[in-house]
């Protein structure tokens, strides 16, 4: 299981309270892009869309710019890949006050590309302020600890 992106603010921005794995539909030429590296999830988040979850806002650049097609949106919206059950559970889940889908990951499973999508609350201002003074208590533990 290869990691190609990751939303590192995800983790900090967020309280992530359950993810699931999602399929996506991508052309050829944008999954070579992903292998190669050449994507950004950062700033993006899934959107229910006519009752189907899209992922919105995530940059694919293009493998080979000059073998592009001439009308492809390197920020186009993705469609995801869900069983109905699963489907059904997001949508609810979307529509509960202050819940937002962000996506967490793209990696590969047995050869297919899957996101991680995460159902989480946003933190507040001193919840990420707490989370710094922790990390930063560890460190100076960990300091102190090799300094000796």
């Amino acid at each position: 299981m290869a990691d190609y992106a990751t939303n590192s603010k995800a983790h900090f921005d967020y309280e992530i309270l359950e993810t699931i794995e999602a399929g996506l539909v991508l052309e050829g030429h944008e999954v070579k892009s992903i292998k190669t590296g050449k994507v950004s999830i950062k700033g993006s988040y899934v959107k229910i869309l006519n009752g189907e979850p899209y992922l919105v806002g995530a940059v694919i650049s293009p493998y080979q710019p000059a073998n592009t097609p001439n009308d492809y949106d390197p920020q186009r919206s993705r469609k995801l890949l869900l069983s109905k059950k699963e489907m059904s559970a997001l949508i609810g889940t979307s529509q509960a006050h202050g819940l937002t889908l962000i996506p967490l990951k793209i990696y590969d499973k047995k050869g297919r590309l899957k996101l991680l999508v995460g159902i989480a609350r946003g933190k507040k201002k001193y919840d990420k302020r707490e989370a710094i003074k922790k990390k930063d208590v560890t460190r100076a533990r960990q300091r102190g600890i090799e300094e000796y």
